[in-house]
């Protein structure tokens, strides 16, 4: 998973524990015939139920980004296109719909929302969901079959659902026949989105959502406050051992200074571990193994355990309780955390507008030691899917596909700025070059509402807060793209066996009670041998079957 769309979007990426495992059989009374195997599709499989591509970029990019890398823009267009014309609402009813949002939840009165739904020829109605708590949001909604007519669900959402293959049918509606080939030809920007994505969305041999393409493939980064960093002499990690050191020399408790945010999910890839299918990979012997079974893993769990202990973690973070990471970090409480990239611009271009000097950076990326080479993780080509309630009938389904081609706008039209921006005058200003500077009514009223109803074709864009974000950006992923790790099951959309999916999350949390040392570190062996038992030593057994019948 991984995408550049808000700061506050992958939060919670250091945690995947959302959905308590409580919530796990939510979709149970979906269908008359649940599976627990699991499945695959391939995507060669997925292909004819695609739209086909037409491509709806329309500036060429400043810098071009080695892919999966998205391209970036430092320049704003002077002229923007005004791609549709004709309004997508026609029928006067409001559109409903649900999103997350990893922030303050946006005024119910909302000029942008209005501007926007305005441009569209009708309502939206957002029911904005904390993005913390959204997997516990989506159990019950999908468990009392009580959808919107359109409804965001972010990917690692998915991923805890248990039996959603079989919910996704009976909840929401198949898009095949309004989007197969060239049937989408109504709709060109959905159809100017990545085919791989749109594969991606194909469950049970149909085209059931519509995507949100990744625009760059990691999930995490680590950042620093390089200002204060290079105030104190401080030089950015290059090494496990100095990552250590950095973590002592910020931490003060004295003064209310720790180092770190949890950094587990950069710790393991920096250790060297594998992040493909939930943690598997498979071996140079062509065997099928989790990276729990590894000792590059156990490192990692070491590494944190110490960093606990030692309370180079701010309390807030390291206690049941939590914290706002990002508040942390801005308040010069923490200096170093881990988060998706959509976390860089929307923290500094807050910052900068208060004139602070404020500087944060992604880390290059770099390995435990010299001995063990970094691994990035990557993702599916696409991070979400906004899906369309079932039965609606088939004119309100292309009303709200239209709206969906609306949302799907690219960089350089005057729908993509709006959806970005705002009402000129209201939300931003320009600036001499004629880009958009957004203000705090932007700030109070936006929460991708938008954004997340729909994909788009993927860019990295500078703006006057921030003039050097697309380079620092692009250029720190092309650097991490050299890293990034080879998935044996790319191309296959992967469902995961119930009972897989049942056992990851109390796994995960068994880890991290070591890592916080409410657990000694001798039971780690102990854990992994019950998440064989449990489960484990089944879903590796699925994973190479579907390696095999892949022809893999």
């Amino acid at each position: 998973m991984g995408a550049s769309t808000s700061r506050r979007t992958f939060l919670g990426l250091a945690g995947l524990g959302v959905a308590s495992t409580a919530g796990l059989g939510a979709l149970g009374g979906c269908s008359k015939k649940p599976s627990s195997t699991g499945g695959a599709t391939n995507a060669e499989q997925a292909a004819g139920v695609v739209p086909t591509f037409k491509d709806s970029n329309l500036i060429p990019p400043d810098i071009k980004g080695i892919r999966p890398m998205a391209d970036g823009y430092a320049k704003y267009p002077a002229n923007l296109v005004d791609a549709i014309t004709e309004k997508a609402i026609t029928s006067g009813k409001p559109v409903t719909a649900t999103t997350p949002w990893w922030g303050p939840a946006p005024p119910a009165s909302n000029r942008y929302v209005e501007a926007v739904g305005a441009d569209l020829g009708g309502t939206i109605t957002f029911s904005v969901q904390d993005g913390n708590t959204y997997g516990d949001k989506l159990n019950t909604m999908l468990g009392a079959r009580d959808v919107p007519d359109l409804t965001c669900i972010p990917g690692w959402e998915i991923n805890k659902l248990a039996r959603f293959s079989d919910g996704v049918h009976v909840l929401f509606e198949d898009l095949t026949p309004y989007l197969a080939g060239d049937k989408a030809n109504p709709y060109p920007r959905l159809a100017g989105l990545d085919t791989a994505a749109w594969k991606d969305s194909v469950w049970g041999g149909k085209l059931m959502g519509v995507p949100f393409p990744t625009d760059s493939p990691f999930p995490t980064a680590l950042f620093i406050r390089r200002d204060v960093a290079e105030q104190r002499g401080i030089a950015a990690p290059t090494s496990l051992d100095s990552l250590y050191e950095f973590g002592r020399k910020f931490t003060n408790p004295d003064k209310g200074e720790w180092a770190f945010g949890d950094i587990f999910q950069e710790v393991l890839q920096i250790c060297g571990n594998t992040g493909s299918q939930n943690g598997w990979a498979r071996g140079a012997d062509g065997k099928v193994y989790h990276r729990y079974e590894t000792e590059q893993y156990k490192r990692a769990v070491e590494w944190m355990a110490r960093i606990y202990s030692e309370k180079l973690i701010h309390p807030d973070l390291a206690s049941s309780k939590g914290g706002d990471v990002v508040t942390l970090f801005k308040g010069g409480k923490i200096f170093s955390y881990a988060s998706g990239l959509g976390s860089w611009k929307e923290t500094q271009r807050e910052m900068t507008r208060q004139g602070k000097g404020f500087d944060m950076q992604a880390v290059k990326v770099f390995g435990a030691d010299a001995s063990t080479p970094p691994v990035r993780w990557g993702g599916s080509p696409s991070i979400m899917w906004t899906f369309i309630k079932k039965g609606l009938g088939k004119d309100r389904v292309e009303e709200l596909l239209r709206v969906l081609d609306y949302t799907a706008a690219p960089f350089g039209t005057k729908e993509y700025e709006l959806q970005n921006y705002g009402v000129e005058g209201t939300h931003f200003t320009r600036d001499a070059n004629g880009a958009p500077k957004t203000n705090d009514a932007f700030t109070k009223e936006f929460a991708n509402q938008f954004i997340f109803l729909g994909g788009r074709p993927a860019v990295v864009v500078s703006d006057p807060d921030l003039p050097h974000y697309a380079q620092d950006l692009v250029g720190w992923g092309n650097d991490a793209t050299k890293y990034l790790e080879k998935n044996p099951w790319e191309g296959i959309k992967v469902e995961v066996p119930s009972e897989q999916a049942a056992i990851q999350q109390p796994t995960d949390d068994k880890i991290t009670d070591i890592l916080r040392g409410r657990t000694p570190l001798s039971d780690f062996d102990k854990v992994i041998g019950q998440w064989r038992a449990g489960g484990g030593d089944k879903a590796r057994d699925f994973y190479a079957k579907v390696l095999a019948d892949n022809g893999r």
